[in-house]
C-alpha cells in the first residue's frame, strides 16, 4: 500500500479511493476530526486491501504502452472507429455531430450534450465485439442522455447480446 492522503473540502461525507500509484485517498469535510478519519480508514481496511490488490493485478496485466504501440492504436482507431460509427448510426437512426479520438485512460467513450462522440484509442486493445458495443452505447446516448431502462432497451434493440460484449471490457 502507498501513502494515505487526506483531502479536505466542502463536503458532508467521507469517501475512499485508491489511485494508480496505490495511494489511499480519503476525502473528508473540512472540520472532520483526525480521529474520525483514522477510524474510517480502519473500518475500511479490507476494502482498501481488496482495491489495492485489484489495481496491482491490473497494472501487472496491463504494462504501460510504448510510444510505438500508442501510435499504432491511434492509427487503428482513426481508421476503424469512424466507419463503425457511420455504420451503426445509420442502422440506429441517429446522427453524431462529430467524432474525436482521445488518449483517455479511464473511459472508452463519451457523448457530449451536443451529441459529439469521443473514443479512447485504448479501446482498440479489445475484441471487435467490445468495440462495437462501445460505439453502439455512445450512439444510444444521442437518443437517451442517461443510463435509463429506455437507454438499455434501445441498445438491446440493435445489439441483443450487449451484456456479454460489455463483459469483454472488464477483462
Amino acid at each position: 500500500m502507498g501513502q494515505i492522503k487526506v483531502i479536505r473540502s466542502k463536503r458532508r461525507t467521507m469517501a475512499l479511493t485508491v489511485d494508480d500509484e496505490l495511494n489511499v485517498i480519503v476525502r473528508a469535510p473540512f472540520l472532520m476530526p483526525d480521529k474520525v478519519i483514522s477510524s474510517f480508514i480502519k473500518q475500511n481496511e479490507k476494502w482498501i486491501e481488496k482495491q489495492t490488490e485489484k489495481k496491482r493485478q491490473y497494472f501487472e496485466n496491463h504494462p504501460p504502452l510504448t510510444k510505438e504501440q500508442e501510435a499504432e492504436l491511434k492509427k487503428a482507431a482513426l481508421e476503424i472507429l469512424p466507419q463503425k460509427v457511420k455504420h451503426y448510426a445509420e442502422i440506429m437512426g441517429v446522427s453524431p455531430t462529430g467524432i474525436k479520438i482521445t488518449s483517455a485512460k479511464k473511459r472508452f467513450g463519451s457523448c457530449s450534450g451536443k451529441n459529439s462522440l469521443c473514443f479512447s484509442f485504448m479501446l482498440m486493445q479489445y475484441p471487435e465485439e467490445a468495440v462495437d458495443y462501445v460505439v453502439v452505447h455512445e450512439l444510444a446516448h444521442i437518443r437517451h442522455h442517461n443510463h435509463s431502462r429506455d437507454f438499455y432497451r434501445f441498445i438491446e434493440k440493435y445489439m441483443p447480446d450487449y451484456k456479454e460484449r460489455e463483459k469483454l471490457l472488464k477483462k
